[in-house]
């Protein structure tokens, strides 16, 4: 197979738009940016008076021996200047920092929490590998802008401000037409070949994230990997992206040396121009020395910064081209979201009802249709059902994963879309099938369940899941380390912790999607036994496939293609003989197969 970036890099970009997301975040420093916005024009003042210190030196020194004298006022004011532009330039520097990191802080928090508002489709839709390096990206394309702007473009406009106003007002037209046009003519040709590059560093940018998303995607199923021996064919996948990558690399450096000998050209050309003025002024006795020594220092002192300016502004396209990657996340708008106008939970006992609940993932085909049923406060239902069923939709609808397509969820009666999602939240607790940890501690894990706990409420929460043992069984006990999605712990163990972190929640509305599939016999009729204990006086929801674990369940749901199929309890439904009873003979006689034969003497 071969894989190959054909898609267009992307080319709606709205400068304005980036900019006017930021602003927000700056107004938060706005007397800060004031006062190092005073610092950086005083620097400016300073050096720019400089070379007219400089001038006076220059033609006091030339006069005749008989007339020579020390130009006191003139080295005096030369040393106060520069050392002015200096100090005022280091004490803008300290002033912006806080501006700078405050604003990069903020703005990551934001793009941050904004993710996690976002829908689960949003985030099964995306890879993380490339999420996180747009974020990077742009949370360090927002300090380079921001310092490069107050530090670079703006004291350079500062300056090529007041040197042409002393140019006019001491010379003739002429110098300031050719200082003026050169800057004019640099700009032009800077912002012109630079629009043409961007398209490159886009797409640029487009590739390596998305390379990055298939290596860190390889890498977090490592043992996927292993298992089907592909490590060679996820070296291709990730070498055919960065081959892409590559070639958008090539044409950014060519046709970057393409704008760096036009910029040197254009300046050769002026500063050229400019000396040649000059000279013809010393020769006609209308020009001295110094002035020569001014304009050149004026010249050195402009086209320097100038020469700069275009890396600058190249550097700022790049990083508000990726800020706008970044910042496209904070456009994505959340598809579940609170209503403006909501209602208030009771705390306690908490009854769910599904009220002729519809519901699609992408509007082609149905998950669920017409399901209606109830769960009293305190009591239990199992749904059980063929895998497909739409068994683990009812817990994400719970949750406000999704939102219903039609009817309603309720809780004690009241729509849950009129519920704040964080109130709806803390009212549920979970056990799912697949266990995933976080690459920290087992303590950690546990204690994320209710992060205030205590660390007696942590390990009482590990004796009711039975890992309490195990833990204390490791060498660095409850401080050992769980590794990547706790790959370091088996199927069962990550279970048993999942269990206890759902125990140290405590919360009224238990879901236990699978919850002991990954344990084995002995242990899960241990937990089973705990789990029954728990829910005792809870309200719960079972999705369950073993159906010897739901069997005191106050009322056992059959699901089949979306709908209800069959409802009662065990007895009830084994008595019926219908799809649960079919079910039922099926895993009794799996089980008596499983079971270890005779050995006959």
């Amino acid at each position: 197979m071969r894989f190959t970036h054909t898609g267009p890099a992307p080319t709606n970009r709205n400068d304005l738009k980036t900019l006017r997301t930021l602003l927000p975040y700056l107004a938060t420093f706005k007397w800060r940016v004031l006062l190092a916005l005073s610092c950086l024009i005083l620097a400016k003042v300073a050096n720019v008076t400089v070379p007219l210190y400089l001038k006076d030196i220059v033609d006091t020194l030339s006069m005749p021996a008989t007339l020579l004298v020390v130009p006191v006022a003139a080295l005096t004011g030369y040393g106060l200047a520069r050392l002015s532009a200096s100090l005022l330039g280091e004490l803008r520097d300290a002033i912006f920092a806080r501006v700078v990191q405050g604003a990069v802080r903020q703005v990551a928090r934001s793009v941050f929490e904004h993710l996690f508002r976002l829908s689960l489709r949003f985030h099964l839709n995306r890879q993380t590998g490339g999420m996180s390096r747009d974020i990077e990206r742009g949370t360090k394309g927002i300090g380079f802008l921001l310092n490069f702007t107050v530090f670079n473009i703006l004291p350079t406009l500062i300056e090529i401000s007041l040197v042409a106003g002393i140019l006019i007002s001491r010379y003739r037209g002429s110098f300031v037409l050719v200082t003026l046009g050169t800057i004019a003519i640099y700009i032009a040709y800077t912002l012109m070949v630079t629009e043409w590059r961007t398209v490159f560093r886009r797409s640029m940018n487009e590739l390596d994230s998305r390379a990055n998303a298939k290596a860190v995607d390889a890498l977090i199923n490592y043992e996927t990997v292993k298992y089907f021996n592909n490590e060679g064919f996820e070296a291709r996948r990730y070498d055919a992206n960065l081959a892409s990558w590559e070639a958008s690399a090539i044409k950014n450096q060519v046709s970057l040396s393409l704008l760096n000998a036009g910029q040197g050209a254009i300046i050769a050309i002026g500063v050229t121009l400019v000396m040649v003025l000059a000279a013809r002024g010393v020769v006609e006795r209308s020009m001295t020395v110094g002035d020569v020594v001014l304009v050149s220092t004026y010249l050195t002192q402009l086209y320097a910064p100038l020469n700069f300016l275009g890396f600058i502004y190249r550097e700022i396209k790049h990083s508000l081209a990726d800020m706008e990657r970044m910042f496209t996340l904070l456009d994505e708008p959340p598809e579940v979201a609170d209503r403006p106008q909501l209602s208030q939970l009771d705390p306690g006992a908490v009854s769910v009802e599904f009220d002729d609940v519809g519901f699609s993932y992408d509007g082609r085909r149905e998950i669920l249709r017409g399901v209606s049923f109830a769960i009293p406060a305190g009591k239990t239902v199992a749904v059980v059902g063929a895998s497909g069923a739409g068994k683990s939709t009812l817990s994400r609808l719970m949750y406000r994963f999704y939102d219903v397509g039609s009817g309603a969820v309720r809780f004690n009666g009241t729509d849950i879309r009129d519920v704040a999602q964080d109130e709806l939240r803390r009212l549920i607790g979970i056990v799912p099938q697949d266990t995933v940890l976080f690459n920290d501690t087992i303590y950690y894990n546990i204690a994320y369940g209710c992060p205030d706990a205590s660390r007696e409420a942590v390990i009482e929460a590990a004796r009711s899941a039975h890992i309490h043992d195990f833990v204390q069984s490791l060498p660095d006990g409850y401080d050992t380390m769980v590794g990547e999605r706790g790959l370091k712990l088996s199927g069962g163990e990550k279970q048993r912790v999942a269990i206890a972190r759902t125990i140290l929640k405590n919360p009224p509305v238990l879901i236990f999607d699978e919850a002991t599939s990954a344990l084995d016999s002995r242990t899960e009729k241990a937990i089973q036994a705990e789990l029954a204990a728990i829910s005792a006086d809870r309200t719960t929801l079972i999705i369950a496939h073993r159906l010897s674990t739901i069997v005191d369940a106050d009322r056992i749901l059959v699901m089949e293609d979306g709908k209800v199929l069959e409802s009662g309890t065990h007895r009830e439904l084994l008595a019926s003989d219908g799809r649960y009873a079919q079910m039922w003979r099926l895993q009794q006689e799996s089980d008596a197969d499983d079971a270890p034969a005779s050995v006959l003497a």
